[in-house]
């Protein structure tokens, strides 16, 4: 807890509150700094003057204007270029700004990093007030702070404001960036109506669908200036494949015989273990877990409506009302073919295995395996509104105030996460081949296109909600009291919830001693009412299969392609899965509420010191938080409750050599409050991997000391190059820390807690082996982290005329060196041993270390084109299992490109592509040894479309 104001804080105060003061008495600096556009930055919305805009060139200079015009760090995307670019969703809009990179669910951006840091550490506003928009697509729920921007069309707003350093009056909880992202300002437009409707048509060509695109816009504003009313809407639907390869992790296991080799006393299950170098070596080597190729359908609908009324009485008085409502509808259905060897390897029998440099066993055939098929369906809707009101007054010509309120909610929904699962659990000639890491072969033996082969033995359903809701109250002030300096000052009252609830139907459909989960009394391995062969399941018929066939999902030749997977329909029907009584999961029936109070004090000054124009802020903000969290231990419901403060100095400098360079310093003390997931009471078991994770509510804040750099060069119209640099002197980050060789009785915790269809539930005796581990996270040291950002913005009419002068490039790339010291859980050294503790330095999680982004135009305002091209290098996301060091994504370049003709004033056609390169998106589970996570591609989308403008 920080209660007092150090040292250090208070030197730093009197000084930026001391070259402030000298304001009144130096000249007044150039009007690049003027109060009004900084204001409206500020406030999350640019100057009046940059939101009408028409064209792309005209768009990129409005863009300019609002970073030039700030005293701090700023970058900006106006109007139309966000409409006009061949963007799915804001996410993707945004990895054109310097410094910002994405990462992408279904191949569309989701989540942005900013300078290397990632979404968990950028706060979000909407129309000035703060908000968390969470998603249910991609492969696991957002139940963070994390903002999903795929939630919204980027045709809803007009603006897009990134501050990457801080200021007293901006709202804390960043060590990223704020993002500002502004809806409608009617009074901003021309006088009368003013419509806009674009129609789109999407193509996938790896799912072969097209869908809509259509958005709207519809603004009035009498002549008088004094009343505004605007409304837009987005519409879109998309259907996108995603294929490819998964193993889900890697892992160290002890095998029933490798080439012949008996490894225990006893063949398939029991006895001792018996150690040889070929048993030993297959042991201690990494297997692919899960080895499989599969299909992911992601079946879309985002729908977005935003409202504005503005009211001006009078040129002192401003009334304004935002709301936005979006829903996003996401059914993701997977099917799989694979084998299970996770956790059966002792039954398993290995035949020709090749290990390479990395201990993979990268090749091998396998004899009594696993083979199960799978098919996935999950239900998502988000739904997110926000309502939001303003007053801006001058209370006279040189005292001003904004009370600025609203609240928001977004409630994503999961009805339905069902998987049903076909097992044949004594499949022979099984091979896998992972020399090509990326694309291997996986053959199955025994065939996968007979019913007869297998059984249904499992079932699963897990149901699940998160609710983020906030509310927000704010008062700021403005005080002229000098030409050149004025003193702003605010208080705030922030309440964020964060809910989230899941559930479980899962079962085995028959367990431990033949016991039928499902119906109760039925032994399946004598007395079973499927017949004699229910020895682990229900046997298998035509009526409750489906044939799967595999399509281009980068195999090679000899794959095996085409498998059955259970129906659906056919399966729950007969199990009647949805009329099984839910259990809750107790890991994730949690919540925190925190309640954020506090005020700021901010000196705002432009003169001339010595000859040389600056402008500058400096200030203090104050915050108190108030942390209640909640969580099951031991199935009852425990609240823990803590509070604490924090005094956040912070200042910018903007100094001003010439008419057309701006130099730029600013340092801050910054904070990001800890993972909402590590910070509930209670935890959750995994029976599958034997971990146990519970939560600390006590885990401090992330904080940080920032330090910003930056020379920028207009150097004509429309034209920058800019170099800024970077530390972020972090003090404390968190970490996992873990016990391992546990056994899950020293955990207390009940065994209905763990999943029924995992084999620790459904073989006690793994129970009270050492073989679990407990972790949870904790305050671990810190780390610093550095960079350089480039960017250059170039229309070539500075050069040439004619023809040649309507091309133009905007490049940006981004170097960062970090570095921090992870305690992780390395490989086992001894044949069954638990895994051992280890201490790996690697960057920050979530960090690439190069960025680039690069746009090629053309415009001649008739007709215009764009080609855009985005890489981002390797990085990794944190901490992996079953011995896996690090896991993440490997470097991916993306291409996309867009044209476009005006035929009339108010007619425009338009041709887009997105992902052009169908690029594939590698994720690694061992940073050292490269073993591949999964490799999956998801097609190219071809935009055509129409814009009308009245």
């Amino acid at each position: 807890m920080r209660s007092q104001v150090s040292r250090v804080s208070l030197v730093k105060l009197a000084l930026l509150a001391g070259g402030a003061l000298m304001a009144p008495s130096i000249a007044q600096a150039q009007d690049a700094a003027s109060a009004e556009t900084q204001v409206a930055a500020e406030e999350g919305a640019p100057a009046e003057d940059a939101i009408v805009v028409t064209g792309f060139r005209q768009s990129l200079q409005a863009a300019i204007n609002v970073k030039k015009n700030a005293v701090g760090a700023v970058d900006a995307i106006v109007a139309e270029d966000i409409a006009k670019f061949p963007d799915q969703n804001l996410a993707e809009s945004l990895q054109r700004i310097p410094g910002i990179s994405i990462s992408r669910d279904a191949g569309e951006g989701r989540a942005i990093t900013v300078r290397g840091l990632s979404s968990q550490f950028t706060r979000v506003r909407v129309n000035g007030l703060e908000t968390v928009a969470t998603s249910t697509d991609g492969a696991s729920s957002n139940r963070d702070r994390a903002f999903d921007f795929n939630v919204f069309a980027s045709e809803l707003f007009s603006s897009i404001v990134v501050h990457k350093t801080a200021e007293a009056s901006l709202d804390e909880g960043s060590l990223g960036a704020v993002v500002d992202l502004n809806t409608g300002n009617p009074l901003g437009g021309k006088a009368g109506f003013t419509g806009v409707a674009s129609v789109v048509g999407t193509y996938n060509d790896l799912s072969d669908y097209v869908g809509p695109r259509l958005a709207g816009l519809l603004s009035w504003r009498n002549d008088a200036g004094t009343f505004g009313v605007a409304v837009s809407a987005a519409y879109q639907k998309t259907k996108v494949l995603e294929l490819g390869n998964n193993t889900v992790r890697w892992s160290q296991a002890r095998f029933d015989s490798v080439d012949g080799t008996n490894c225990f006393t006893t063949p398939n299950s029991g006895g001792s273990y018996r150690a040889s170098a070929a048993c030993d070596k297959a042991a201690l080597a990494f297997h692919p877990r899960i080895p499989r190729y599969g299909e992911v359908k992601h079946d879309r609908e985002r729908l977005g409506v935003t409202g504005s009324v503005q009211f001006a009485p009078s040129d002192a008085t401003k009334f304004s009302i935002d709301g936005l409502y979006s829903r996003f509808n996401a059914d993701r259905e997977e099917q799989w073919g694979e084998v299970l060897l996770r956790s059966n390897e002792r039954s398993i029998n290995v035949v020709n295995p090749v290990y390479d440099a990395n201990n993979n066993m990268v090749s091998a055939t396998l004899n009594d395996a696993w083979v199960r098929t799978e098919h996935y369906l999950r239900k998502s809707k988000t739904e997110f509104y926000q309502i939001g009101g303003t007053w801006d007054q001058d209370v006279s010509d040189s005292l001003r105030f904004t009370l600025l309120g609203g609240f928001s909610k977004s409630d994503a929904d999961i009805p339905v996460e069902t998987t049903m699962i076909f097992d044949d659990r004594d499949a022979q000639g099984y091979s896998y081949d992972y020399t090509d890491m990326k694309h291997p072969k996986l053959t199955f033996g025994t065939s996968v296109t007979d019913p007869a082969n297998f059984q249904l033995a499992e079932i699963r359903d897990r149901p699940s909600s998160v609710v983020n809701k906030f509310k927000t109250v704010q008062f700021r002030t403005e005080w002229d009291v000098a030409e050149g300096f004025t003193i702003k000052a605010g208080g705030m009252w922030r309440r964020f919830d964060f809910d989230t609830e899941s559930y479980t139907r899962d079962t085995a459909v028959c367990g431990n001693g033949g016991v039928d989960r499902i119906f109760g009394t039925i032994n399946c391995s004598s007395t079973s009412a499927f017949g004699p062969t229910a020895v682990y399941g229900i046997p298998v018929t035509a009526a409750m299969a489906q044939l799967f066939n595999l399509g281009s999902a980068g195999q090679p030749s000899g794959n095996t392609n085409s498998w059955l997977v259970p129906n659906l329909d056919a399966t729950t029907a007969l199990t009647k899965l949805y009329d099984r009584a839910l259990v809750a999961d107790a890991g994730n029936i949690r919540g925190v509420r925190e309640t954020t109070k506090g005020g700021y004090l901010q000196f705002d000054g432009k003169g001339e010191a010595f000859g040389l124009p600056y402008a500058l802020n400096a200030g203090m903000r104050y915050v108190k938080t108030e942390q209640s969290s909640y969580g099951l231990v031991s199935g009852v419901t425990a609240t823990v409750a803590r509070s604490y403060e924090d005094w956040l100095p912070s200042m910018n400098l903007a100094l001003y050599p010439s008419e057309s360079v701006i130099v730029r310093g600013a340092i801050a003390e910054v904070i990001t409050r800890p993972s909402l997931g590590s910070l509930t009471p209670g935890g959750s078991a995994d029976g599958f991997n034997f971990r146990v994770t519970s939560g600390n509510p006590f885990l401090d804040p992330f904080r940080a000391t920032n330090y910003d750099l930056a020379v920028e060069w207009y150097f004509a119209p429309q034209a920058l190059i800019s170099v800024a640099g970077f530390i972020k002197d972090i003090q404390s980050f968190t970490q996992s820390a873990a016990i391992t060789e546990a056994t899950f009785a020293q955990t207390g915790l009940p065994v209905s807690v763990l999943n029924p269809s995992s084999p620790a539930a459904l073989n006690p005796a793994l129970l009270n082996q050492p073989i679990w581990t407990l972790s949870t996270t904790v305050n671990g040291t810190g780390a610093t982290l550095k960079g350089i950002e480039l960017a250059a913005q170039v229309p070539f009419k500075i050069f040439t005329e004619g023809f040649l002068g309507n091309f133009g490039l905007i490049l940006n790339a981004t170097f960062i060196d970090s570095n921090a010291d992870y305690t992780v859980q390395g490989p086992a050294t001894v044949p069954g041993g638990a895994l051992v503790n280890m201490v790996r330095s690697a960057a920050l999680a979530n960090v690439s270390k190069e960025a680039y982004n690069g746009t090629f135009y053309y415009d001649d305002g008739t007709f215009s084109a764009r080609v855009m091209g985005t890489y981002r290098s390797r990085y990794h996301e944190g901490a992996s299992g079953t011995g896996n060091v690090l896991e993440g994504y490997g470097s991916m370049f993306n291409l996309d490109a867009s044209m476009r003709l005006k035929l009339t004033d108010w007619v425009e056609i338009s041709l887009e592509g997105n992902n052009l390169l169908d690029t594939y998106r590698y994720r690694y589970t061992d940073i050292d040894a490269d073993r591949n996570y999964e490799n999956n591609h998801f097609g190219r989308n071809i935009l055509v479309g129409a814009r009308f403008k009245y």
